[in-house]
């Protein structure tokens, strides 16, 4: 490998600033993507960019100006703020930075700098918004009028433009280099570039056609790969792996249906019959349940377990939370309470004299049923006979983790049946990413009586008429959340637990119980405190997102979301989730002052509908696969250039490509593979358990 310092193009003592970003050889060189383009007649002069900006016209996605900084000033308000002046011969704009405290030592009056960034309006006045700021560049930009200059993720120490000088000086010799993993007869079919053309393009473009082509050519790549691994880890389950075959006929249906208080929705009824028919064969059930919150799920999880125990043998059921897992133990003693099955919860709080008897009693068949956190994941937990495993909110858990406790029966290539449950609604893009080796089950009804939250988005001078609201529910016998995203004060003006309780009881909320909660509180204190919320001992429960998932108070009506903008699309769905649940309207208010557009879209869109795949197509739309439904938590390698939901098409290809392409080269041992093989196992071999497949 040669290191980065020895290449053509890298300054002398430059190469430590280059491993800072990740770039230590040739390959990573090659590999560090353009973000964007930029045009040379984009470096315009302020009154020509004035001139471009209407007051109503639609404004350039990005355009760069040089100038001198005329003057600099720290902004007003609660958010961290800096604004400055930029200035050239021709006119003035004003720059904003938002939560970079730290820009205001790099914006001396009188330093020469190139500003980057999306140009717009504010009071009729030009301005950009957190700009990217770069040292300006000596001698005036000389590019073809036509070619697009990449630009590159820099840093302070190396801008784009040094970076772009060292891969231009070393593409020639890394496209060289590269072997193409895919055949030419199957790249020609599908009209692909060679990987080593394909690279040559995105980093030297001669127009956005090239861009495109090239573009194209590495996502597709990127999808290909990790729908082989999906399709090789399916037919290794399919053709290798075998489960018990849990006997059902009507009678033993309709006697777990009577253990349940309520009957089943019909969406329940059919996502039972799924799964159910999954059960009956000897192939392993590995399904996705997902359904929005208060669905139902959970009942659902309860049939298949209940059907594993009446044939005999055991079922595990794995949550994120101790809460949750508590929850569920309650939730089912009481539904199983005059049957015979034995059931326990095991998490981190159990005493090791309750751990070594629940292992014992595992390991002999004498528990039915275990609840549990992480615990029990640990290697001392073994079972007699675990033939059904849950896990719920299982974006939580990655492939590793699920693949421990799909493990545990002692036979070579045996496995129990495994369902795995979100509240999370997952997009039909991902479903087939992330999760593309799951049979998906969609629970998409309410059940009776359960009504729509309705949802408020306000700004936060408001936020005191929305708490006098919330006390006169409470004068009306209803109870509330309030959720702030700290438990502790600090520099960074987020509200937190303890002062947000006491500024609350001194004003507002005068008149109300209130307690708090969050996770560093032990076990059985929050055990103690739920009790007392359930008892209704507690008006107002003020707690951090401890409470997103599982939480069951039926008179909880309303939730207050403080700094609502600081938390994601599917955990603002979550916690709105926690109201209404009984027999009043649930209210859910988002408090926040958001200093992005983004921020303003994602809580305009949670407000507009409490339709939770509704949500989650805005959320993928907005955010990209990367951060969400434990896309990260997963270990797969986030996408560098395919873009979720808008290559969706290019995603359907691939994975008809791959499901051919595994069913004719089960292991990819085909000499003419052997690249590809190495290439996926590579990218998602750990991710996905097949590193050692084949």
């Amino acid at each position: 490998m040669t290191l980065v310092d020895e290449l053509p193009g890298i300054a002398s003592g430059k190469g430590d600033d280059f491993r800072q970003l990740g770039l230590r050889c040739l390959a990573d060189l090659l590999l560090h993507l353009p973000s964007r383009y930029e045009r040379a007649q984009q470096h315009a002069c302020i009154a020509d960019l004035d001139a471009l900006v209407g007051e109503h016209s639609e404004s350039p996605d990005q355009a760069s100006v040089v100038g001198e900084i005329a003057s600099v000033k720290p902004g007003f308000g609660r958010r961290s703020k800096v604004e400055a002046v930029l200035e050239d011969d021709s006119g003035q704009l004003k720059m904003v930075f938002f939560n970079q405290p730290w820009i205001q030592k790099r914006l001396s009056p009188g330093r020469r700098v190139k500003v980057s960034g999306r140009p717009g309006r504010f009071s009729g006045q030009l301005q950009l918004v957190n700009p990217r700021l770069e040292q300006a560049p000596d001698q005036p930009v000389n590019a073809e009028p036509e070619r697009l200059l990449p630009v590159y993720a820099a840093s302070e120490a190396l801008p784009s433009s040094a970076i772009r000088s060292a891969i231009e000086a070393n593409l020639e010799t890394g496209a060289a280099l590269l072997q193409d993993h895919l055949p030419t007869p199957y790249r020609e079919q599908r009209d692909l570039l060679a990987l080593d053309e394909a690279y040559r393009l995105i980093h030297r473009p001669r127009d956005v056609d090239d861009v495109t082509r090239a573009r194209h050519r590495l996502a597709f790549d990127e999808l290909l790969l990790l729908q082989l691994g999906v399709m090789m880890k399916r037919h290794h389950r399919l053709e290798t792996l075998q489960a018990p075959p849990l006997p059902l006929d009507d009678e033993r249906h309709q006697r777990i249906l009577s253990r349940f208080p309520f009957s089943l929705t019909n969406a329940q009824a059919r996502v039972v019959k799924e799964i159910g028919e999954d059960l009956t064969r000897t192939m392993p059930m590995n399904r996705l349940l997902q359904g929005d919150v208060g669905s139902g799920k959970t009942v659902v999880a309860l049939y298949a377990m209940l059907l594993a125990i009446a044939d005999g043998r055991q079922a595990a059921l794995m949550a994120p939370t101790e809460i949750l897992a508590e929850q569920h133990h309650s939730a089912m003693r009481e539904m199983l309470e005059a049957s015979r099955v034995k059931i326990e919860v095991l998490t981190a709080s159990c005493t090791s004299k309750q751990r070594r008897s629940i292992e014992a009693a595992l390991a002999m068949g004498k528990i039915d049923l275990v609840i549990g956190t992480h615990a029990l994941l640990n290697e001392s937990i073994q079972f007699k006979d675990l033939a059904v495993v849950v896990i719920d909110e299982q974006h939580r858990f990655g492939v590793q983790q699920r693949a421990l406790l799909r493990s545990r029966r002692d036979e070579q290539y045996q496995a129990p049946h495994q369902l795995v449950m979100t509240a999370t609604p997952i997009p039909r893009t991902l479903s087939l990413t992330v999760f593309g080796d799951l049979d998906v089950s969609t629970i998409d009804e309410r059940p009776p009586g359960r009504s729509p939250v309705i949802t408020r988005f306000v700004p936060r001078q408001d936020s005191r008429r929305v708490y006098e609201h919330l006390a006169d529910r409470v004068g009306q016998g209803q109870q509330g959340f309030v959720v702030v995203p700290v438990i502790e004060a600090s520099d960074h003006g987020l509200t937190d637990v303890h002062t947000h309780r006491d500024e609350l009881q001194a004003g507002p909320l005068k008149n109300c119980r209130i307690d708090v909660m969050h996770g560093r509180l032990e076990a059985g204190e929050r055990d103690e405190i739920m009790e007392r919320f359930r008892n209704r001992e507690i008006d107002v429960l003020i707690a951090t997102t401890v409470i997103e998932v599982g939480i069951d108070i039926p008179n909880a009506t309303m939730i207050v979301i403080e700094h609502a903008d600081r938390f994601g699309m599917a955990q603002l769905h979550q916690l709105r989730g926690r109201v209404g649940r009984g027999d009043y309207q649930g209210l859910c208010v988002l408090v926040a002052d958001p200093v992005t557009e983004e921020g303003t879209q994602r809580l305009e869109a949670i407000a507009s509908t409490d339709d939770g795949f509704r949500v989650a197509e805005k959320d993928l739309e907005l955010r990209g696969p990367g951060e969400l439904f434990g896309a990260r938590q997963s270990g797969l390698a986030p996408f560098r250039v395919a873009r979720l939901p808008q290559d969706l098409q290019m995603l359907l290809t691939a994975r008809k490509d791959a499901a051919a392409w595994i069913a004719a080269d089960h292991w990819l041992s085909d000499p003419e593979h052997a690249l590809l093989k190495r290439r996926l196992l590579k990218a998602h071999g750990d991710a996905l358990g097949i590193g050692d497949v084949g």
